[in-house]
């Protein structure tokens, strides 16, 4: 490939505001906080679209694309050195045509350049900064840059300076850089042929990689930075039920604890950072995501399933009630994310100092609770700005005991600091992982609030995100906007499963069955099997994207798998499990290489392999039964209720038994007798 495009950048992110209210440009009438950050930059930012595009072919100038999101620290460094850099705007706005675009709002651009940088750079991140042709055709890229050259990196003047004197003087070379790379990026999209997949040979080799992955001092699979992985998580809870691994059940327990006890849980507020920047989980990137947060209380609440440890449920229950707390809007729906920076100072709103907790709790408490979460008069945390005092400290547990109401009375006191930036914008995908997390907590705990609030987000989702009977992507202030894609599709109709085996309404299920056939009409791939990211239709971009390996959330493809698989159990149509059979198939290649690079498709295929168990319970109180069911790990079940309100296949012939509570427990199709008292349940399902 071309030298000129391999360039080496800085990733990672995080966010802050700033007005700058001496330029206005397009970005002012955008709704994404993203790009409304951007509104008063001096560089003369278009969003995604048709004039952008035209005027670079007009003025046959090059496109330069810089994509982040909102929260991202780096995306904010780089807009504060150079965005917002009279110097630099006056060669970007000459010689480029500077689009701006909200990952989070449009994950088709950011998938398929993030692809070419990766390709071009061996590395990807945010901010994401690309070169592309008037045809959109990627020719150079990297992530984060500095204005000027130090540490070795180029810096930002000196890449727009080369590369418009290319532009114009060897313009070919350039061409030819960009039509080969859009063809290797079209020949990587159909790559591999689907086939059969070796259940228990994946399952297998997934545990060996594992096993080399894990981190036994800290727990995690990795070595700094050290991100959840919640999907290998979930995964090794099932693959411990299924072969009665202690070594499974050591290494997700084990990362489970890690996590909760480390400075990547808030433990004043609940609720996990991204990641860690170390290997021990002390030091976080401090910015709160709604989707780990779900996917995470999921893992929290299994776990707690499977082992009844009352810390597991702690752990779920107060994440939960964060999201309730701060992350929920009026309408219902859940916000996207919260920043890691609060007055331009990252991680400023969660760190102490010793004279701060003394200040609220006096000395002898303040002793004590400092030697339990490690506040010390030097600090623990070395912060990347030299403007920050070392003398910080991030909580983490090192002690044992009961601070309860020490740590309310420092949670109260840092409610008064300034909060950082709330990424208020609302995601249908992520929404239904946290509908999820939240339907599940209902159904573990006991506790209806969740549920209620499971409820109240679907509801908005299903109104406002809805739009002739197909699914939006986001809304900001209730105002929806741009076609949903396939990950909006399959989190919801999962979700919408989730919901129905918590609430029992008929229209849940529906909801599940419609969006699940929906998603096969418009983003089925009838050449290879599995499903394309964005709808036919769509608008046209370089190329159709599928999807390769999971990031931080699960494939929607995966996500897709399992919800066919439930919705043919609740309803006995061969289709579902047909194309959930096909989506596996689709990741032959994927699956044999590094099949722990797909965990929550590993969790399907678990489901897949069996036996899965249908349950109906039939009476007038189902809540003793229900209670049951709900206190065991159970991954590979559906449950229905035979109440008369819904109308689903499997609840034909339920009735109850002489006018007694009934629950009908079956196996592939295959029943036992059916039973009344909860322990004989309790035994039905231990068989």
């Amino acid at each position: 490939m071309n030298p000129m495009i391999v360039l080496l950048a800085l990733s990672l992110c995080g966010a802050q505001e700033k007005e700058m209210k001496q330029h206005t440009n397009r970005l002012a009438k955008e709704k994404s906080p993203y790009l409304l950050q951007h509104a008063h930059n001096p560089v003369d930012w278009y969003p995604w679209g048709p004039e952008a595009f035209e005027k670079a072919k007009k003025e046959d100038k090059p496109i330069f694309l810089s994509i982040g999101y909102s929260t991202c620290h780096w995306c904010h460094v780089m807009e504060h050195e150079s965005f917002e850099d009279e110097e630099v705007a006056k060669i970007l706005n000459e010689n480029f045509v500077p689009i701006k675009v909200d990952r989070e709002e449009r994950p088709d651009v950011d998938q398929i350049y993030m692809a070419c940088v990766q390709a071009m750079t061996g590395q990807g991140g945010w901010p994401l900064s690309a070169w592309l042709t008037p045809d959109l055709k990627p020719f150079m890229g990297g992530t984060y840059f500095p204005k000027e050259t130090r540490f070795g990196r180029p810096g930002f003047i000196t890449i727009l300076t080369q590369l418009s004197g290319i532009w114009k003087n060897k313009r070919g070379e350039i061409e030819e850089s960009a039509g080969q790379i859009t063809e290797q990026l079209r020949k990587n999209a159909g790559a591999g042929k689907p086939g059969d997949v070796d259940l228990d040979a994946t399952f297998k080799k997934a545990f060996e990689q594992v096993g080399r992955a894990h981190d036994p001092s800290n727990g995690g699979f990795s070595d700094a930075p050290k991100f959840p992985h919640s999907t290998t998580i979930s995964w090794l809870l099932r693959h411990h039920r299924r072969t009665g691994s202690a070594e499974a059940l050591h290494m997700a327990e084990w990362s489970l604890r890690e996590m909760a006890r480390g400075g990547i849980y808030d433990q004043l507020g609940g609720g996990f950072h991204r990641y860690a920047t170390d290997a021990t989980w002390l030091v976080p990137h401090f910015e709160k995501m709604l989707y780990d947060n779900a996917l995470l209380a999921s893992c929290y609440l299994e776990a707690y399933q499977l082992t009844r440890n009352e810390f597991y449920a702690r752990i779920a229950r107060e994440t939960l009630d964060y999201i309730l707390r701060d992350m929920t809007s009026k309408d219902g729906g859940f916000f996207s994310a919260e920043d890691a920076d609060s007055e331009s100072i990252e991680g400023k709103f969660y760190v102490w100092n010793p004279g701060q907790v003394a200040e609220v709790l006096g000395d002898e408490e303040g002793v004590r609770f400092m030697k339990a979460f490690d506040v010390t008069p030097g600090g623990n945390w070395e912060p990347h700005e030299e403007s920050i005092p070392k003398n910080q400290s991030v909580l983490h547990v090192v002690g044992d005991g009961e601070f309860g109401d020490l740590k309310k009375k420092l949670f109260e006191a840092r409610s008064k600091r300034i909060r950082p930036h709330l990424d208020d914008k609302v995601l249908t995908s992520w929404n239904g992982l946290m509908i999820s997390a939240m339907a599940q907590a209902a159904q573990a705990l006991g506790e209806a609030k969740y549920r209620h609030a499971a409820e109240r987000a679907a509801r908005y989702l299903l109104t406002t995100h809805s739009r002739e009977g197909k699914l939006l992507r986001t809304s900001r202030l209730g105002e929806a906007k741009l076609e949903g894609y396939l990950e909006d599709y399959a989190y919801l109709a999962a979700a919408m499963v989730d919901l129905y085996e918590t609430t029992f309404e008929g229209a849940c299920f529906e909801d599940a069955r419609r969006l699940a056939l929906q998603a096969i009409d418009l983003f089925w791939n009838d050449r290879t099997g599995g499903f394309f990211s964005t709808a036919q239709g769509h608008e046209a971009l370089i190329v159709r994207m599928g999807e390769e390996f999971e990031g931080p959330m699960p494939t929607a493809n995966s996500v897709m798998v399992m919800t066919l698989l439930k919705l043919f159990d609740l309803t006995g149509e061969a289709s579902f499990r047909d194309y959930a059979e096909k989506t596996i198939r689709s990741f032959k290649s994927g699956l044999e290489r590094y099949p722990i690079g797909h965990a929550w498709m590993l969790c399907g295929m678990d489901y897949l392999k069996g036996p899965s168990k249908e349950i109906v319970i039939a009476g007038p109180d189902p809540g003793p039964l229900l209670k049951v069911i709900h206190a065991r790990f159970l991954p590979n079940k559906v449950v229905a209720l035979a109440d008369g309100k819904a109308r689903i296949p499997i609840l034909e012939g339920r009735v109850s038994a002489g006018g007694r509570t009934t629950a009908y427990v079956c196996e592939n199709r295959s029943c036992l007798k059916p039973v009344t008292d909860p322990a004989e349940l309790e035994a039905a399902l231990s068989k």
